[in-house]
């Protein structure tokens, strides 16, 4: 049964079946009730919190990624694009046969500095509007040609491409980690980490800690999640008169560690985490965009109307959500993410047409991210499946997310 043609409930038992398993133990072994386990596989529910995700993930040995069936490739929208992103490519620039067989990686000249600079500065702001399509068009080459300058510079040049190199590698995994996959998404981090060794900075270590936490995180690896980005919290702890840069990067730790805590229904360390995060977002006294991660007010605050959702609290995420301050400041994917969570938070309290109309502001906002963003698939799929009658809205909603049925 492929993991793209059949459902989460159809996933889950046949995964089950295979580990030899009832449906009891897998609920006693995931921590959750039997009544969760049964909906799932008859259908009757199409979605389930991310911890409970992560719970069965863990039970059945397998990624999460798989339970939820999201996109395992990039999407064409039109039969007549002359470029088309591609899988393979990304994987080819991120493990290039060279690195195992030798031979010449380098036949082109190297870009400059100034250029590699602009096209990542490019890539960044597409991956910030969630145009997945166009990022597995252009990274592959930008890893090329940073790779090229890294092996043809020396100096400071080589160092400014070892940078530049590093952000592409996560750009990599954070796409290769939401096409499920994970695996090559490690690969790319360990690329990162090995070019950040030759550029000497410790703004970019930081980065690369948050990464790995969300690769971690998606991978259903939640302890390891936890653990890199509270290593590297501690490392760079700031008092509260440092640089608003250096706040905003501990912020950003603080929530990758309590995302991780939360789907391990630890409550108490994610409202600990949280508080602290708050705390530095206060003392920077705006927000920031580091290494093309928000962090401030704005963003601590969408953070905790996610982890009351994840901690089953939909009543206070739906009052938090309103007093987020500055949403208009967010990027367009960190806005829709928010619509998304208010959605999550709507459905669980059965209201269903506030859910509705959260998830489209959430495509106005990020279209193209939505249709590769597994929660709101199952979410668009569960409303359009329980309505009472044929919803014009959720039906178009369902079909531009490309859901059959």
């Amino acid at each position: 049964m492929s993991s793209a043609s059949s459902s989460m409930g159809d996933r889950l038992a046949e995964l089950r079946l295979r580990r030899n398993m009832t449906q009891e133990q897998l609920a006693e072994r995931a921590g959750l009730s039997i009544d969760v386990v049964r909906k799932l596989e008859q259908g009757r529910r199409k979605t389930a919190r991310l911890s409970s995700i992560n719970a069965l993930a863990h039970a059945l040995d397998t990624e999460p990624s798989f339970l939820v069936g999201q996109p395992t490739t990039f999407e064409i929208r039109t039969a007549e694009d002359s470029g088309l992103p591609s899988v393979l490519a990304l994987r080819q620039a991120v493990s290039p046969i060279a690195d195992l067989l030798g031979g010449d990686t380098d036949a082109e000249d190297p870009p400059s500095i100034e250029e590699l600079r602009g096209s990542l500065a490019s890539t960044e702001n597409i991956r910030r509007d969630g145009r997945m399509s166009e990022i597995g068009l252009l990274l592959p080459q930008l890893i090329r040609d940073a790779r090229t300058a890294a092996h043809a510079y020396t100096g400071s040049d080589r160092a400014a491409a070892n940078s530049v190199l590093a952000v592409a590698y996560q750009v990599a995994a954070t796409t290769l980690t939401a096409l499920g996959k994970e695996d090559a998404a490690f690969t790319a981090m360990e690329r990162s980490i090995a070019a950040i060794r030759q550029c000497d900075d410790p703004a970019l270590e930081t980065l690369t800690a948050s990464t790995l936490s969300w690769v971690f995180t998606k991978q259903g690896r939640l302890a390891d999640a936890e653990h890199v980005a509270l290593a590297r919290a501690e490392q760079i702890e700031p008092s509260f008169r440092s640089a608003p840069s250096e706040l905003a990067l501990w912020g950003i730790l603080l929530l990758r560690a309590a995302t991780a805590a939360a789907r391990l229904k630890r409550h108490d360390a994610v409202t600990d985490l949280l508080r602290m995060a708050k705390g530095a977002a206060e003392s920077m006294g705006g927000d920031l965009l580091v290494y093309a991660t928000p962090f401030g007010p704005t963003n601590a605050a969408v953070a905790s109307v996610n982890f009351l959702v994840e901690m089953e609290k939909s009543d206070e995420a739906i009052l938090a959500a309103r007093t987020v301050p500055a949403l208009a400041s967010l990027p367009p994917t960190w806005r829709a993410r928010f619509h998304v969570d208010r959605a999550l938070a709507y459905d669980d309290l059965g209201k269903d047409r506030a859910a509705t109309n959260a998830l489209m502001k959430a495509e106005e906002d990020a279209p193209e991210w939505m249709r590769y963003h597994s929660t709101s698939r199952r979410l668009v799929e569960d409303l359009r499946d329980r309505a009472p009658r044929r919803d014009a809205v959720l039906l178009g909603l369902a079909d531009r997310l490309g859901l059959i049925g």
